[in-house]
C-alpha cells in the first residue's frame, strides 16, 4: 500500500471538496501554501478551483487565478511565471491517453507558462506544452502547440492571430474579498 499516494489523494479531496469552496481567499490560500509544490507571494486563488496531485503544481509570484480552474498535476508538472492572469474555468492538463494505442496508454509532459502570461476563459492547455513570456491565449482556445513569447493565440486548435507588446512592466495585485 503506497501512503504517500493516498495521502496525496486524502489532501485533494479535502481541498476540492471542501476548502475550495470556502469564501476566504485566506484560508484557502494557508491549505495551499502548505499542499501544493510551491506557491508565490501575492499569489490569489479564487473559489471553486480543483487540483490533481497538488505536489505537482508551482505557481510564481502574483499569480492570479480564477474561478473553477482545473490544475491536473497527476503525473507531470505545471509551473507558472509571475504575473500569470488565468481566468475562470481554463484547464491546464499534464496527463492525457494516446488514441492510437491499442492499451489506451497514458501519454503526457510537464506544463510550463511563462511570466505575463493571460489565459482566457475556459482556455485548454494541452500536455507538454510551453507558453512564452508574455503571451497571450484567448478565451476558449485549445493549446495544442507551444505558444512563443508575446504571441497572442486563440481558437481550437489556437494558432497565433497577433503579437503583443513586449514592453509589459505590470505587477499583478488582484486580491478579490470573497472570491
Amino acid at each position: 500500500m503506497n501512503f504517500r499516494l493516498i495521502g496525496g489523494a486524502l489532501a485533494a479531496l479535502i481541498y476540492n471538496h471542501g476548502w475550495s469552496s470556502l469564501p476566504s481567499r485566506t484560508v484557502r490560500s494557508i491549505y495551499l501554501r502548505s499542499w501544493l509544490g510551491s506557491f508565490g507571494a501575492g499569489t490569489g486563488v479564487q473559489m471553486n478551483c480543483h487540483f490533481l496531485n497538488g505536489r505537482k503544481v508551482h505557481f510564481g509570484a502574483r499569480n492570479a487565478i480564477n474561478f473553477g480552474c482545473l490544475f491536473d498535476g497527476r503525473k507531470f508538472e505545471i509551473r507558472t511565471g509571475d504575473d500569470v492572469s488565468i481566468g475562470p474555468e481554463a484547464a491546464i492538463l499534464t496527463l492525457g491517453h494516446d488514441p492510437q494505442s491499442p492499451d489506451f496508454s497514458d501519454h503526457g509532459g510537464e506544463v510550463v507558462i511563462g511570466s505575463r502570461v493571460w489565459i482566457g476563459y475556459r482556455a485548454v492547455i494541452l500536455p507538454g506544452i510551453k507558453i512564452g513570456e508574455g503571451a497571450v491565449v484567448g478565451a476558449g482556445a485549445v493549446v495544442t502547440k507551444d505558444v512563443a513569447p508575446f504571441t497572442i493565440v486563440a481558437g481550437n486548435p489556437a494558432r497565433p492571430i497577433g503579437q503583443r507588446n513586449p514592453d509589459l512592466a505590470y505587477r499583478l495585485d488582484y486580491q478579490p474579498f470573497l472570491l
